[in-house]
């Protein structure tokens, strides 16, 4: 059942990148005794908007939908960012 830091995460993404497949990865017992505010996260993610995007670009539309949560909710973010056009050129 995921945690109401996930499901705010999860909406946010979906609501700014509409994607095709999410997966929201929980690292924070990686990290355990770090004392940061927040969660660590891996975030696997195939969208459409991140067609003709560079990393960089697909990374930044990535932080900007999850934007404040950055100063509270998400202490570090891993992102896989692919375009459908990607993904469906990807061998099993």
């Amino acid at each position: 059942m995921p945690t109401e830091r996930e499901q705010l995460i999860r909406q946010r993404i979906e609501d700014a990148l509409r994607p095709q497949s999410l997966e929201l990865i929980d690292d924070s017992h990686l990290h355990a005794g770090h004392g940061a505010t927040g969660g660590h996260y891996t975030v696997r993610i195939v969208s459409d908007a991140f067609e003709g995007k560079t990393l960089l670009q697909r990374h930044r539309l990535v932080f900007d939908a999850v934007g404040d949560l950055m100063q509270s909710e998400i202490h570090a973010l891993s992102i896989e960012a692919s375009s459908t056009a990607e993904q469906a050129n990807t061998p099993a």
